[in-house]
């Protein structure tokens, strides 16, 4: 049997129609596939998870260029900064979350979407990859708050009790950072009294993706936002560049040139 050939990582932005193709080939893979999601653009034929926003954003992708041409973007983020969103008309996050308080707090967001990773890349180094790449993004563009939305797969808030509840009560943003669903999308993430959460099983019950803004600092909004058109349920995550601790930024960041 033929070996496969080791991975030859590339970390760059898009930097045309083709890129953006491959970019959006990947997220149907994930989001349509594995989690069942659609929307107005998807692609089916062409298997490509699309929305109108796309054109307005960054898209920082790690190819695998040992994989065929064509197929070769094994990790995606999408990321768009304040003056982006000033001529998109605003952040994707803001048609679920009320962002007034970080809107209004003069500070340099970028907020963070559309991250995936292709399934035979997950669990080994792409992901710290694209965080050394975002990291150094961060620091050239003076980031204070990072922001974007994180799903756990399914709509069934029973069976989400447990992690919502755990996010809720030991991870709720501070105030200045606290972004809350709208009222009309309103769902509590406090399901049951902290002494009644199960921290090992909320823990497990969480995707790796949380879990790991959580151990770089990374804080919840109030309230989740249930996604029946992506079959998910989304929690807002933030988190405080500022207030990151050495060891935590260590983790994060790595000097890398984009």
């Amino acid at each position: 049997m033929t070996a496969k050939p080791p991975p030859q990582f590339e970390l760059r932005f898009a930097r045309d129609e083709a890129d953006l193709r491959e970019a959006q080939r990947l997220r149907y893979i994930v989001f349509v596939n594995e989690l069942g999601g659609d929307g107005d653009l998807v692609d089916h034929d062409a298997r490509l998870e699309m929305d109108a926003l796309d054109p307005f954003y960054r898209h920082l992708i790690l190819f695998d260029h040992s994989r065929p041409l064509g197929d070769r973007a094994i990790g995606v983020y999408r990321i768009m900064g304040n003056e982006e969103a000033a001529r998109a008309g605003g952040f994707y996050t803001s048609a679920e979350y009320d962002l007034s308080v970080l809107l209004d707090s003069g500070q340099q967001l970028l907020e963070l979407g559309r991250s995936c990773l292709h399934p035979d890349y997950r669990g080994g180094s792409a992901m710290y990859q694209l965080w050394n790449g975002l990291g150094a993004f961060v620091l050239e563009h003076e980031i204070d708050v990072l922001f974007g939305t994180a799903s756990f797969h399914g709509t069934d808030i029973a069976a989400l009790t447990q992690p919502l509840s755990l996010l809720h009560h030991r991870h709720l943003a501070p105030e200045n950072l606290r972004v809350r669903v709208h009222s009309q999308f309103f769902q509590s993430m406090d399901l049951i009294p902290d002494d009644q959460v199960d921290r090992r099983r909320a823990i497990l019950e969480t995707p790796a993706l949380i879990k790991a803004y959580l151990r770089l600092g990374g804080c919840v909004g109030e309230g989740a936002f249930v996604d029946h058109a992506f079959n998910t349920t989304d929690v807002c995550l933030v988190m405080d560049t500022a207030a990151m601790n050495a060891k935590q930024k260590a983790l994060y960041t790595r000097k890398r040139t984009l």
